[in-house]
């Protein structure tokens, strides 16, 4: 397993990478071990910027603070490149849910977008069981070092492509074989959910659970149309339903706010936001607020009462960690534990598991809380 995760404690000295947690909102193609990529790379003949993996890892991370998503997404070049046979992806896979366990990590949902590994011969459901496959192989590694986790597979659909459908009959094709859920993800401006309208009617008919990637390069059209034509559960991102929230002041001692329409859909119907702090600030998310954590709406949306989650959304690319994320905005808001085992039950509560499944996940995530 990954040892070389930094540890990150609380004020009162408890350790947040001890802590139980759940991963909602993390790409497989953003996790990779830069050494990984290295032997990959080498076995495959792909050049690299580096064959030193903590130079390699120090280029991901600067290609990656951007401040564009679409700059952002070109770092996923190289890692996709090596994941493209069917022992890339079974070693990719595997080291992925290794590095969660050692996080901390006891639940994590992996996002992927199938379509983009087919440049070898595979197919699309070799490349979902070699994925798999992988992640049993994780697991049971895990478990080796003492660690228990449960992950499942989101199978993404690329925005700008047209095969939506056929993904989402891929997804469905695999719910029996770790396949809990459908996303679209990638170039958000300019490629609506709207496109995707056979793939979210066919996964309603199928009972498919939704997320969808929104709020994030575009703001609240974009949003509108991962909730009603994407019939999404949850929003990957979602930071920038903040625009729909005015904050006002009565006198120097009172504020109100505001909420629009589709902050106040989202609310109340406890649509979770996949938040994903340092993420939000590389690609620009939060650009309208400002260019520092403390800027970032996530505070403001806790606050008012919004089911808030923290995700890592690329571990390589913004070189982070689940603890690191949750010491982040620990350090910026000045939470404490008990706010730290909020947003993880937020998580349970929303995860794409049955009711009794999520139930036991939020009981691990108290019990947990409590001996810390």
């Amino acid at each position: 397993m990954n040892t070389s995760l930094e540890k990150f404690l609380l004020p009162g000295g408890t350790s947040i990478n001890a802590l139980p947690k759940i991963s909602l909102h993390d790409h497989l193609d953003g996790g990779l071990r830069p050494q990984t990529i290295i032997e990959l790379a080498e076995a495959i003949g792909l050049a690299l910027p580096s064959t030193e993996a903590a130079a390699l890892g120090d280029w991901f991370a600067d290609q990656a603070n951007s401040g564009s998503l679409v700059d952002y997404l070109k770092t996923f070049d190289v890692t996709t490149a090596v994941m493209q046979t069917r022992e890339g992806l079974i070693r990719v896979a595997r080291e992925f849910v290794q590095d969660l366990a050692a996080d901390g990590v006891i639940y994590g949902e992996i996002r992927w977008a199938p379509e983009q590994h087919l440049t070898r011969g595979l197919t699309l459901d070799q490349v979902v069981e070699a994925v798999q496959e992988g992640l049993e192989s994780g697991v049971d590694q895990a478990a080796e070092f003492g660690s228990t986790i449960r992950v499942g597979q989101l199978i993404t659909a690329m925005r700008h492509a047209n095969r939506g459908l056929e993904i989402a009959e891929l997804a469905v094709r695999h719910r029996g074989n770790g396949v809990i859920g459908f996303d679209i993800a990638g170039a958000e401006l300019g490629f609506p959910a709207r496109n995707h309208l056979a793939a979210f009617d066919y996964l309603a008919k199928e009972f498919m659970p939704v997320t969808v990637h929104a709020g994030e390069a575009d703001g609240l059209g974009s949003i509108r149309g991962a909730l009603f034509d994407g019939r999404a559960l949850r929003l990957g991102h979602g930071v920038r339903l903040a625009e729909d929230i005015v904050i006002g002041r009565e006198d120097d001692d009172n504020t109100y706010v505001t909420l629009g329409p589709v902050a106040q859909w989202v609310r109340d119907r406890e649509i979770a936001l996949e938040l994903s702090p340092s993420s939000n600030l590389q690609t620009g998310a939060i650009a309208a607020w400002g260019d520092d954590l403390l800027d970032h709406p996530f505070d403001l949306l806790y606050q008012l009462g919004f089911r808030v989650t923290v995700n890592t959304d690329n571990r390589l690319m913004s070189d982070t960690s689940l603890s690191q994320e949750l010491a982040l905005l620990s350090d910026a808001f000045g939470y404490d534990i008990d706010d730290l085992e909020v947003f993880q039950l937020n998580a349970a509560q929303s995860a794409f598991l049955p009711l009794e499944e999520r139930e036991e996940l939020a009981d691990a995530i108290v019990a947990g809380f409590e001996e810390a």
